[in-house]
């Protein structure tokens, strides 16, 4: 059957639709705090269940904004150190090592942060549930590596943008149903179910590991680049970080400043929203829910066909740019206007899907394949550093008291913030556009350029490999050594 022939597109995309599989469930978890954020950081005030004001909350545990951040926080900096070595743990030892750890690093996280609700009331809570976030962190982010390695190999010089996008797709539409689902769930079955059960979704991320890793074992073998790539993980050192370029190191960097805006915004989006909008717009929390999600929304609609586009067309470099150019009116609407947050979230969401789409798959094209691990890992660590950074930043500028005493005058500082990283994302850009420009523009070349170059490069390797054949006659051997450099064999 075709589809078992690992050369076929069949295939491939068999892989492909386990691999996105791998994350499902561990987006679905990752943002279930954001949802359920009043959950977390109210507490019950009744004393009289006749009062209007009476807030008779069960579950509610009773978390400070720095408390709630710190759950963020934690999840980003476990990411910014354990994806270096995780990077390099990949490349050093295959795919099916990397999938197996990590996602199990998943489940196991996911359930002790479940479990720590059980402790509720007492001072181990807080602990346990961070100790929870910092194994799902140490999970999370470096499966995404093994992914994106995975991706990297079967879909280089073909689809990978595409591939890129799917990928994505499916992740967010883990985030998506968790802002659709999460706060439902919660409200008809309780606190503990509704963790227990984005727990069980990790433990679908597993099985999938287990596929996705025989799948990827048996193709490689089969089209017998096995013992290439282990040749390449012998010969990798961890000192050859050193060696990445520096279009490698102002890509890291304009990811992070890009991320730094959007990731810590939809941490806190549902009760931001809430705040500032729900008077005028009569928006519960629910709602507010739905709203901050549509980031998430936007990107697992729009994020495969980006892929083929840019596949097309090219242009990462400049993309890149241009979306975070695009992305400094969200920031300017959300914090010195009332229009309705819809505009400003689905807005984000388009640019946030085309960084995405252009900024991750430009990661293979400036490094070599057997760094492919290393260097994800080391831009998932440069991008986590900023983002726990960012989430810190903002607890602090909310204050250290209950979430529903912030005031507007400090969620208007926390969009400045977010717009200050926004705007240090267009610098980087443009550096990286520059130093690309010199290096050949080997980010902004279309796939009809692409196809052009390839094809010069191997006429002019024909004619070095033939001028080098070509011997007097007269001389002994002379035929037969032609023959064998034309035939590219060794004369050794």
């Amino acid at each position: 059957m075709a589809i078992l022939e690992p050369a076929s597109a069949s295939y491939r995309f068999l892989v492909l639709f386990f691999n996105c599989m791998l994350t499902f469930g561990s987006y679905f978890c990752f943002d279930m705090p954001s949802v359920l954020q009043d959950v977390f950081t109210e507490t019950n005030n009744c004393t009289n269940a006749s009062d209007p004001n009476c807030n008779d909350c069960t579950d509610c545990l009773g978390m400070s904004d720095s408390d709630y951040n710190l759950l963020y926080a934690i999840y980003a900096w476990t990411n910014a150190v354990v994806v270096i070595g995780a990077g390099y743990l990949i490349d050093k030892f295959g795919n099916r090592v990397g999938v197996f750890l990590f996602s199990a690093l998943c489940l196991i996280g996911s359930s002790v942060f479940a479990a720590g609700i059980f402790l509720k009331g007492t001072s181990a809570m807080l602990p346990v549930m961070l100790l929870g976030r910092l194994l799902f962190g140490s999970g999370n982010g470096s499966l995404t590596i093994v992914q994106n390695r995975i991706t990297a190999y079967w879909f280089k010089n073909k689809e990978l943008a595409m591939a890129f996008g799917i990928t994505l797709a499916f992740s967010r539409l883990g985030s998506v149903l968790n802002f659709f689902c999460t706060q439902m769930f919660e409200e008809a079955f309780g606190l503990a179910w509704t963790l227990w059960g984005g727990a069980m979704l990790c433990l679908l991320g597993f099985a999938s590991a287990i596929i996705v890793s025989m799948l990827d074992s048996y193709g490689v073998r089969q089209l017998g680049d096995e013992g290439s790539l282990q040749t390449e993980s012998k010969k990798l050192k961890f000192t050859d970080i050193k060696r990445l370029s520096l279009s490698f190191w102002l890509l890291a960097l304009t990811i992070m400043f890009f991320y730094n805006g959007v990731f810590p915004f939809v941490a806190d989006a549902s009760k931001f929203i809430k705040t500032k909008y729900g008077e005028k717009y009569h928006l519960s929390d629910r709602e507010s829910s739905y709203l901050s999600g549509a980031v998430y929304d936007v990107s697992m609609v729009i994020s495969p066909f980006l892929g083929g586009m840019i596949d097309v067309i090219g242009k990462r470099g400049y993309l890149a740019l241009l979306t975070a150019v695009l992305t400094i009116p969200v920031f300017g609407l959300l914090a010195f206007s009332d229009v309705y947050p819809l505009v400003a979230t689905v807005w984000l969401g388009l640019t946030y899907s085309f960084a995405a789409a252009s900024m991750w798959p430009s990661i293979p094209l400036v490094v070599t394949q057997a760094t492919v691990g290393t260097a994800m890992g080391l831009t998932t660590s440069i991008q986590m550093i900023g983002i726990g950074i960012s989430n810190v930043v903002v607890g602090q500028i909310l204050g250290s008291g209950k979430a529903g005493e912030a005031s507007l005058g400090r969620w208007k500082l926390v969009m400045i913030f977010l717009l200050g990283n926004t705007i240090l994302c267009i610098i980087t850009t443009v550096f990286l556009n520059i130093n690309d420009g010199r290096k050949g523009g080997i980010l902004n070349i279309s796939r009809k350029q692409k196809q052009e170059l390839a094809r010069r490069e191997r006429e002019m390797k024909e004619q070095e490999e033939f001028s080098e054949g070509e011997e007097d006659p007269l001389l002994p051997g002379s035929h037969q050594t032609s023959r064998y450099l034309r035939d590219g064999s060794s004369l050794n």
